[in-house]
């Protein structure tokens, strides 16, 4: 592998369970169309950029293996037995098997719904991230972290993802990295963080699935 090569990790749940927080927003039909959509652009993103060699999606959901692995991607079957602590166990795991398989490689974790994300600021962000060391990229919430990179082929990834990810990396040695990456910052929680990345530009099959449900409606309605 050639030297400060990337290889990008994406943690994907089961489409039953992704996205609850737009549970009075859309419904569980929608929500899986809108994870997957998501996921879409944000592994085009990721696999346009030169120096990231490779991208390995860690999930226990069949379908999001199979649209992983028709964008080109690895799938690395989420660990068995995680607990409450299960995406960072699932982004460790998956880190530690691809350094096994591929040998020393810098790492990049990434939230797996960036459908605003453009190929040029993933670039500037990896070109920004100094080497030898831990670098976070936090959202646009100020309070998670939308991407976790290591500039080193052998340093741990060391996830610290959950609430209040991103004083949680900081407070462990990560660098909080400043670049104006609007879509790289903007992951998806909330309706109100549709409506951004509309505002923003989303990606195609993002586009695609909020025309084709319908989104934004004139009223953000709870869905019975």
């Amino acid at each position: 592998m050639r030297s400060h090569a990337v290889h990008a990790v994406i943690a994907v749940k089961s489409l039953d369970r992704a996205k609850s927080r737009l549970s009075h927003s859309l419904s569980p039909q929608h929500r899986a169309r809108l994870v997957l959509a998501m996921l879409t652009d944000t592994v085009r993103a990721a696999t346009a950029v030169e120096e990231i060699v490779a991208v390995t999606v860690v999930t226990p959901d069949p379908t999001v293996a199979e649209l992983a692995r028709t964008l080109g991607a690895e799938v690395y079957p989420e660990p068995s037995g995680t607990d409450a602590d299960g995406l960072n166990t699932a982004l460790a795991a998956t880190a530690t098997a691809v350094r096994l398989a591929h040998g020393p490689t810098d790492l990049l974790a990434l939230q797996a719904d960036l459908p605003a994300m453009q190929p040029e600021q993933l670039s500037d962000m990896l070109a920004t991230a100094p080497r030898g060391l831990r670098s976070v990229v936090v959202d646009h919430t100020g309070r998670g972290t939308a991407a976790l990179v290591v500039r080193d082929p052998l340093a741990p990834l060391a996830p610290r993802f959950g609430p209040g990810s991103a004083h949680s990396h900081i407070a462990a040695g990560a660098v909080d990295l400043s670049g104006d990456w609007p879509g790289l910052r903007l992951d998806v929680d909330t309706a109100a963080d549709l409506d951004r990345v509309l505002a923003l530009g989303a990606g195609s099959a993002t586009a695609a699935v909020l025309h084709d449900i319908g989104w934004p409606p004139r009223v953000h309605a709870n869905v019975h």
